[in-house]
């Protein structure tokens, strides 16, 4: 399987989309002040728009659908028939580690499952990050304090960062994402489908069939 321009630019795309609403969202964090009332001497939250809680959604559904596309193209790497078919995981991780197949592609195989390692954690961290900012940013604080008594000092708001984190990650994302389809290729025009029946030799020869004892008829 060859690199696809299409594909590397749809995933790049999604990513840097969900970039630049995770930095909106940064910048758009959601503050509130503590106001008098003017009927009496209460105290209560004023928030502004909540427009952080949008773009981090909105992020985080982008960056969603760039790593399903990324599992879509590589089909999850361990499961369906992306590379030859069978039990992928187990057959990926034997091969990788064999020493009759050559040290070029078993550093290529080593290298896909080091990538897909990444890219699922660097996504799995981005996500957290914005829907957990999200969500705080939507919470707002309805305690009503008595201004005279300054019982009401400050209002619940999302820390400063959690966006910002959320955007390194998904850069990150982006790298690891590219990383892995390229090496993915590589294993999957190269290495694999050359040496695929030396493996599956081997590990017939780690499972042997079990032997069927027919009785002899007097």
């Amino acid at each position: 399987m060859a690199v696809s321009l299409p594909v590397v630019a749809a995933i790049s795309s999604l990513h840097l989309l969900a970039f630049v609403f995770a930095v909106g969202a940064e910048m758009r964090r959601n503050t509130g002040k503590v106001l008098p009332d003017q009927y009496d001497e209460r105290a209560y939250c004023v928030y502004g728009s909540d427009a952080s809680t949008v773009y981090g959604l909105a992020a985080a559904g982008l960056l969603f659908v760039s790593h399903a596309a990324v599992n879509v193209v590589t089909r999850c790497l361990c499961f369906g028939r992306g590379l030859g078919g069978g039990p992928r995981c187990r057959a990926i991780c034997f091969f990788s580690a064999s020493w009759k197949v050559p040290r070029a592609t078993r550093e290529i195989l080593a290298r896909l499952l080091s990538m897909a390692v990444i890219c699922v954690l660097s996504f799995l961290a981005a996500e957290a990050c914005l829907l957990a900012g999200s969500a705080r940013n939507a919470y707002h604080t309805k305690y009503l304090g008595y201004y005279a008594k300054h019982d009401l000092l400050s209002c619940a708001a999302l820390r400063k960062g959690i966006f910002a984190a959320s955007a390194a990650l998904i850069l990150i994302s982006l790298v690891a994402s590219l990383a892995y389809y390229w090496v993915h290729s590589l294993a999957d025009a190269a290495g694999w489908q050359k040496h695929r029946n030396e493996v599956d030799l081997s590990m017939a020869d780690l499972n042997p069939p079990r032997n069927e004892f027919v009785g002899v008829k007097p």
